[in-house]
């Protein structure tokens, strides 16, 4: 079933085209990322495809399907501030909702029989008991747990859980989605890649977060030069089938210029040459000019800035505290910085994060203990709000007023022009004012003021959100190779993956450990700790009960219901060893993909899962036979 078709659409911002005449389908189904570099309208085209704004030229076509439910999330999610965070969620047409709404309504005046009456019998005939508890469970997995609070007392990333929530709520056939995993700490960020993978969403959304290309994704689409390449697959097969189309582009680049050289050659031998055929061949020769002076020289940005020498103390953390009335931050943590470290920091939202890197940095003052900073130790603080920008200067004067020359390696110096060439800021765009610019572009910008201060101890608070992913690899490669100290607080679990030697783990009540390995080695075991934990809560309960089973003095063996319980137990468990040995061999057909693998070890881990609750199940009541 076709979704949206998009044809000949034209979007332009001023002089820049966006995108000129690009065409789309979007099947049911399909789970599409749209990749591009910040500013080349991944919002817009969005923006777009969402009603939202209206695309340009005579032959523009947009059709949605009208059979069903279309969501959109915003980056700056548009939410009425004098509601409350429950009367936000049930601000729906979703019959659902407005069982729930009206059921909520009438328990808080229980004097109004009729009223409660009629919303308890809306909610038996729309069977709205489940969803209620559905959607308590959504805002408290993205942790909006204040229901009465004003939207208006909301911090932005409050905004944006509360909206994704209202979205998941809603339930839509089509997800619209600009940056989803924003301000999500990492358990939510699991939660809705699981939720999106199910198999009857349809999805099309930006995003910067690698894992969820790789794990959630189907097809990905790339906005460059004004133009839509589509790939099938993954994050990875993007990347193979990326690589490949430059590779055949630059072969006949090579060919193109190669017969132009021959053309041209031509062209100035004989001028006078005006035959049919001549004609046809000066008619190519301009064709060809015109294609190679459009062509798009790929820029790369490049991070090459000296950086100061460390000295031997580094950074020394002893003893630090720090709480906040009753609130523990910090208790008692000791660390000494060697040369060369690489540490990420992870935990949930307002456990005390960016607290900690004040602390570290001394613009916070501990209650107990002391932070020590070495003679020669420059911080570079790349912090979530950035700077203030100056949204009225331009944008080669934001680098002017920190130097106009900075030092590289090999002792050669770059200009502020040309330091902000290598940031991808073309000398055109230098002079653009800062209000002009995108939101990821002011990062990159904010970026660079961290880096020409020269630091060789650099501490980087979400430096991921709003960077394309171009920009995030360069990124990357630049911190593998920096050699000083790194400290990095970050949701985006591949950027932490490819960067860390180990975490610190904050785990609340101050408590901060030191863990030796990266993200994905933590949640492995964590995970691992979590089914042992609940193994133990099981165990626990049986033992609860048998002993509640020996006080009982009378009634011996099943009651009829245990008994049908026990027997379904019996039929479940048969279908899902059944199940089990399916997918097991499954593992040895000879064609299978890393991917199919993938698929079926999650599948297979699901079963063996379900198998052992049940078998517990099983095992309490055939112990009261």
């Amino acid at each position: 079933m076709n979704y949206l078709t998009l044809e000949d659409v034209t979007k332009t911002y001023g002089e820049k085209v966006l995108f000129n005449k690009i065409s789309l389908q979007i099947s049911k189904g399909q789970k599409i990322a749209l990749i591009a570099k910040n500013g080349t309208g991944k919002t817009t085209l969005l923006r777009v495809i969402a009603g939202k704004e209206t695309p340009e030229g005579e032959t523009a076509n947009i059709l949605l399907n009208r059979d069903i439910r279309i969501g959109y999330l915003e980056q700056d999610p548009d939410l009425y501030d004098g509601h409350t965070v429950l009367e936000a969620v049930f601000e729906s047409d979703n019959p659902l909702i407005q069982a729930i709404k009206q059921y909520e309504h009438a328990l808080l005046f229980p004097n109004e029989a009729e009223a409660m009456q009629t919303a308890l019998t809306q909610m038996d005939d729309l069977k709205a008991w489940d969803f209620e508890a559905r959607i308590k469970e959504i805002l408290t997995k993205l942790k909006v747990s204040n229901f009465d609070q004003l939207v208006g007392h909301l911090s932005g990333g409050q905004k944006k859980r509360l909206a994704l929530a209202k979205l998941v709520i809603e339930a839509p056939e089509f997800l619209i989605l600009d940056e989803p995993t924003n301000h999500l700490d990492l358990d939510m960020i699991e939660w809705l890649e699981e939720y999106m993978s199910q198999q009857n969403l349809t999805i099309f959304m930006v995003t910067h977060d690698r894992y969820f290309l790789e794990r959630v994704c189907n097809n990905i689409i790339e906005l460059e030069g004004g133009n839509l390449y589509r790939y099938s697959g993954n994050y990875s097969d993007f990347l193979t089938k990326k690589a490949l189309r430059h590779e055949n582009e630059s072969i006949e680049l090579d060919k193109n210029r190669k017969l132009f050289k021959k053309e041209l050659d031509w062209v100035n031998r004989m001028p006078q040459a005006r035959t049919t055929k001549a004609k046809s061949r000066v008619d190519s020769f301009h064709t060809l000019d015109e294609k190679l002076k459009n062509v798009r020289v790929e820029q790369e940005m490049q991070i090459d800035i000296k950086g100061q020498r460390l000295g031997k103390k580094i950074l020394e953390a002893h003893n630090v505290q720090k709480s906040f009335d009753d609130f523990k931050i910090v208790d008692g943590f000791s660390y000494k910085f060697k040369k060369g470290e690489r540490v990420g920091i992870v935990g949930p939202n307002g456990v005390g994060k960016s607290t900690f890197l004040h602390l570290l940095t001394k613009e916070i003052r501990p209650d107990g203990g002391k932070v020590v900073v070495g003679d020669n130790t420059v911080f570079g603080y790349y912090t979530q709000d950035g700077i203030q920008l100056k949204g009225d200067q331009r944008v080669v004067d934001v680098i002017r007023d920190i130097a106009e020359f900075i030092p590289m390696e090999k002792g050669q110096k770059l200009t502020a022009e040309q330091i902000l060439e290598r940031f991808l800021f073309s000398r055109k765009q230098q002079q653009v004012y800062v209000s002009q610019l995108s939101g990821g572009e002011k990062r990159r910008l904010y970026l660079l003021t961290i880096l020409m201060e020269n630091p060789n101890f650099l501490i980087l608070d979400e430096p991921t959100n709003d960077l394309d992913i171009i920009t995030l690899n360069v990124l990357e490669d630049f911190l593998m190779d920096f050699p000083g100290c790194i400290l990095i607080v970050s949701h985006d679990r591949y950027f932490l993956d490819k960067l860390v030697d180990h975490l610190f783990i904050f785990e609340g009540e101050g408590k901060i450990r030191d863990f030796n390995g990266d993200y994905s080695d933590y949640r492995v075991i964590q995970k691992e700790q979590e089914k042992e934990q609940r193994r133990e809560e099981r165990a626990q309960q049986l033992v609860i009960k048998a002993a509640r089973k020996e006080e009982e003095d009378k009634k011996p063996g099943l009651t009829f219901e245990q008994r049908k319980e026990l027997k379904r137990l019996e039929k479940d468990l048969s279908k899902l060893e059944d199940k089990k040995t399916e997918l097991e061999g499954k593992f040895a057909e000879p064609d299978i993909t890393p991917e199919k693998i993938a698929t079926l070890a999650k599948e297979l881990a699901a079963v063996k899962d379900q198998i052992e609750e049940k078998e517990l199940l099983w095992m309490e009541l055939a112990d009261l036979d």
